[in-house]
C-alpha cells in the first residue's frame, strides 16, 4: 500500500509540473469567456467613442489679455533698487496681479526691479517693475520670472511681471517622485509612471479639446475616463481576470457616480460657473455646458480613488482564495467586506479632507464673515464641493461591496483549482531527488 501510494503521488506532481512553466489561467475558460463578453464590447465602445469625439486640437480664439489668456515671455530680474514709495507713480502693478491705483504717499520703501526679457521678438528689452512693500510676493535679483506682454498697450506698459518661473523646482520634484516610485515599485512602478503619462495625454489631447470643441462634457468625460481606466489598470496590473474584475467594478461605480452627480447637480441648480476661471471659459466658449463640465470633473476626479479601491478589494479576495481554496463565495465575500470596511473609512476621510484642503481659503473667508454653517453650505461655491465630495464618496462606498461580490463569485467558480496566482506561487514538487521509503 505504501509503495503504491508513493508511486502515484510523484506522477501527479510531475503532471502538475508539466503545466506550470507559465502562469496558469486565473479562472476557468468558461469564466474568461464571460468576462471577455462584458469587457470586449465595452472596450470597443470606448475606442469608437474616442474616434467619433476626437477633437483634432483645441479651437483658436482671440486672446483676452485676462488671467492665463495673456501672452507671456520669460524674463529675469537683473537688478533691485529701493525707492521711496512717495516718489513712485500713482499707478502701481503688484507682482502677479492687475494694475491697482495707489495714493503714492504710503510710508516705506518700494522695490524697483529691473527686468530683462529673455524670449520673444523683444529679447533683451529692459523694463522696470515697482513692487510695493506690502505686496504678497517680493522679487529678488537673479530671479527668473514670467512676464506678461500686452501688444496693444503703450510701449512703456507693454511688459509686466506676471509670476515667478518655477520650472526648475517643479521638474526636480517630479524627478524625485519618479525615482521614488521606481525604487519602491521597480518594474510595476515604471509601468505606473507610463500609465500616468498616458492618462495625462488622454486628458490634454482628448478630454479638454473635445469639451472646447462643443462635445457633451459628460459623454467626453465618460469616454475619456473609461479609456484612462482600461489603459492604466491593464498596464499596471496585467491582462488578467483579477484586473478585469477590478475594471468591471470601477465601471459600475463610475456609472453610479454619473447618475447621482447628474441628478443632484440638477436638483441643487448648480451652474458650474462660480469663479473667474469658469467665467472666462463661459465668456470665450458660451456653448459649453458648465454644469456638464462640473459633472465631468466629478467623474474624472473620482476615477483615481476608485481604481485604488477596486484593485485592492479584488486582490484581497484573490489572496483569501489562495490562502484557503476551499472557501466559498459567501465566505470570501464576508472576509473581503471586512477588509473593505476599513478601506472605506480611510478613503472617504481622505477624499473629504482633500476637498476641504483645496477649499481652505474659501472656508476662511466664510469664517471671517462669521457666516453660519447653513449659509456657507447653501452658497454655490461650497455646495459644489459638497456635492462633488458626497457623490464621489457614495461611489467609493458602493464600489467596495460591488467589487468584492464580483471577485468572490469569479474566483469561487474557478474550475482550475487555486487560480493563476496560487498556481504560480505555490511550490511544485518535481519528484527529483525523492527517496522512496519502505517499511523494514
Amino acid at each position: 500500500m505504501t509503495s503504491t501510494r508513493i508511486d502515484t503521488e510523484p506522477q501527479g506532481h510531475q503532471h502538475g509540473h508539466s503545466h506550470s512553466h507559465g502562469p496558469a489561467a486565473p479562472v476557468s475558460k468558461h469564466l474568461r469567456k464571460v468576462i471577455a463578453a462584458v469587457l470586449i464590447p465595452f472596450a470597443t465602445a470606448v475606442v469608437v467613442g474616442l474616434v467619433v469625439l476626437w477633437p483634432g486640437g483645441a479651437p483658436s480664439h482671440e486672446r483676452t489679455g485676462v488671467g492665463f489668456d495673456r501672452q507671456t515671455q520669460q524674463g529675469k530680474v537683473v537688478n533691485i533698487d529701493k525707492v521711496d514709495c512717495k516718489d513712485v507713480n500713482a499707478a502701481q502693478t503688484p507682482v502677479g496681479g492687475e494694475s491697482t491705483p495707489s495714493s503714492g504717499s504710503g510710508p516705506g520703501l518700494c522695490a524697483k526691479a529691473t527686468v530683462e526679457v529673455r524670449t520673444g521678438h523683444d529679447k533683451g528689452r529692459i523694463f522696470a517693475e515697482i513692487v510695493q512693500p506690502d505686496a504678497p510676493r517680493q522679487l529678488r535679483e537673479g530671479q527668473d520670472v514670467v512676464v506678461a506682454y500686452a501688444p496693444d498697450a503703450p510701449r512703456e506698459l507693454q511688459y509686466s511681471v506676471m509670476d515667478v518661473n518655477r520650472k526648475f523646482p517643479m521638474t526636480l520634484l517630479a524627478g524625485i517622485f519618479a525615482l521614488a516610485v521606481i525604487a519602491v515599485g521597480r518594474m510595476r512602478g515604471v509601468m505606473a509612471l507610463v500609465a500616468l503619462a498616458v492618462s495625462f495625454a488622454v486628458l490634454t489631447l482628448f478630454i479638454l479639446p473635445a469639451i472646447l470643441q462643443g462635445s457633451n462634457p459628460l459623454l467626453v468625460a465618460v469616454v475619456g475616463a473609461s479609456a484612462i481606466m482600461l489603459i492604466a489598470l491593464y498596464m499596471c496590473h496585467g491582462l488578467t481576470a483579477r484586473t478585469s474584475v477590478a475594471v468591471i467594478g470601477t465601471l459600475i461605480s463610475l456609472l453610479l457616480i454619473g447618475l447621482l452627480g447628474s441628478q443632484f447637480i440638477s436638483w441643487a441648480s448648480l451652474t458650474g460657473n462660480t469663479d473667474d476661471s469658469t467665467g472666462l471659459i463661459h465668456g470665450l466658449y458660451p456653448h459649453i455646458d458648465m454644469s456638464g463640465l462640473l459633472l465631468a470633473g466629478v467623474i474624472i476626479g473620482s476615477l483615481g480613488v476608485l481604481d485604488d479601491v477596486t484593485v485592492t478589494q479584488t486582490s484581497a479576495v484573490w489572496e483569501l482564495h489562495q490562502a484557503n481554496p476551499t472557501m466559498g463565495a459567501r465566505g470570501l465575500y464576508r472576509a473581503g467586506i471586512r477588509i473593505g470596511r476599513d478601506h472605506i473609512a480611510s478613503v472617504v476621510n481622505t477624499l473629504v479632507l482633500a476637498y476641504a484642503g483645496a477649499a481652505l481659503p474659501l472656508l476662511l473667508l466664510f469664517s471671517i464673515a462669521q457666516s453660519s454653517v447653513g449659509t456657507v453650505a447653501n452658497s454655490e461655491l461650497v455646495a459644489e464641493e459638497i456635492v462633488r465630495t458626497l457623490v464621489g464618496s457614495i461611489g467609493l462606498v458602493a464600489s467596495v461591496p460591488v467589487t468584492t461580490v464580483l471577485a468572490a463569485l469569479v474566483v469561487s467558480a474557478d474550475r482550475t483549482g487555486v487560480g493563476a496566482e496560487a498556481g504560480a506561487s505555490a511550490p511544485v514538487r518535481t519528484g527529483k531527488g525523492r527517496r522512496r521509503r519502505t517499511k523494514p
